[in-house]
């Protein structure tokens, strides 16, 4: 598994992501910074917040690369499209089909923007 601070595009703490109001269940978007965009996946469950980098570690690619729809049936898993490996929503523990779980990204909500936390 690799640190999220590894990624070259990984933008820096402070970083404002987008309005916590925006947020239903899960939201792809990429943080574009002079660094460069970075892939995020944020995830809502009632008032917990959670983000991940959105790279399967399987393959690294997105987790939405082949369609929208990442939450399982029961909306306890995020689901990678490419090839169907699942993990836990809010931990992002790999359940079936990864060797590891996602790339956990620390985030805080200020005045209702989300934005990068210190990890």
């Amino acid at each position: 598994m690799m640190a999220w601070t590894d990624y070259s595009s990984a933008p820096a703490a402070g970083t404002p992501v987008c309005g916590m109001a925006q947020i239903d269940g899960v939201m792809s978007l990429s943080v574009t910074t002079d660094r460069g965009a970075f892939p995020l996946l944020l995830v809502r469950v009632g008032d917990t917040l959670r983000a991940y980098v959105n790279a399967c570690p399987h393959q690294y690619l997105p987790l939405d690369y082949r369609g929208k729809q990442l939450l399982s049936a029961d909306g306890a898993m995020l689901m990678c499209t490419a090839h169907g490996a699942r993990f836990d929503i809010l931990t992002g523990e790999a359940v079936e089909g990864a060797e590891c779980g996602l790339d956990p990204v620390p985030v805080d909500v200020v005045g209702g923007t989300v934005v990068i936390a210190k990890g």
